[in-house]
């Protein structure tokens, strides 16, 4: 479910129609995520240490509001779910592209995810979700990237949020992971990214 944003009566009004004129509207940072403790529940509990960030990333993203917009035919909406798109690996060496549904219960999210995760890694196709209310995620665990940057196409007009984690490191007892975080500024202002880092960051300490 979604509903339209009132752009004319939206403080956001003159910050969306500007940078939504932008070639390139797209931004992002990057972060090192402490992720000791989510790694060790992680490994206690047996649960996939990607899908679990991913879920970390989605309940963050379903509490900060502006990672819910997107822009459709001119106009804004926001939807009540957003839900994960991500590339999963192959055996092969390429990958193929995954559609995972945000549940609010962990446990639900992980045994739905691993079941399509597992789909998806002994098929051959590379068929990509049209759904728009997703995050993009990725992965390079080969890499510990301090920045990073998108393939991209002109003619298709994405407005939803990117996220890839990269390498995790330990030094002293402590687990850190890169995490790079695009947006389209038309939605999303810096404000809303650091917002999104300290939930984040914040449920991953829960663990």
């Amino acid at each position: 479910m979604k509903q339209k944003v009132d752009i004319e009566t939206w403080v956001r009004k003159e910050h969306f129609e500007l940078f939504n004129t932008f070639d390139e509207p797209y931004y992002g940072v990057t972060v090192n995520i402490d992720c000791t403790k989510a790694y060790r529940y992680a490994k206690e509990n047996n649960l996939s240490f990607f899908l679990y960030c991913m879920y970390q990333c989605l309940e963050a993203a379903q509490i900060i509001e502006p990672f819910k917009y997107r822009i459709e035919e001119g106009e804004v909406f926001i939807y009540d779910q957003v839900d994960a798109g991500s590339t999963i690996g192959r055996s092969n060496g390429t990958f193929g592209f995954i559609h995972l549904l945000y549940f609010p219960v962990l446990t639900e999210f992980i045994e739905v995810a691993s079941k399509e995760v597992d789909v998806v890694k002994n098929a051959t196709s590379l068929i990509r979700s049209p759904a728009n209310n997703v995050i993009r995620f990725s992965s390079l665990p080969w890499i510990n990237f301090t920045s990073i940057s998108h393939a991209g196409n002109s003619a298709f007009k994405d407005t939803c949020p990117k996220i890839s984690f990269g390498k995790m490191v330990e030094s002293n007892g402590k687990r850190t992971m890169p995490m790079s975080v695009h947006v389209h500024h038309a939605l999303v202002d810096g404000l809303h990214v650091g917002q999104f880092i300290d939930c984040l960051q914040e449920l991953m300490n829960q663990s």
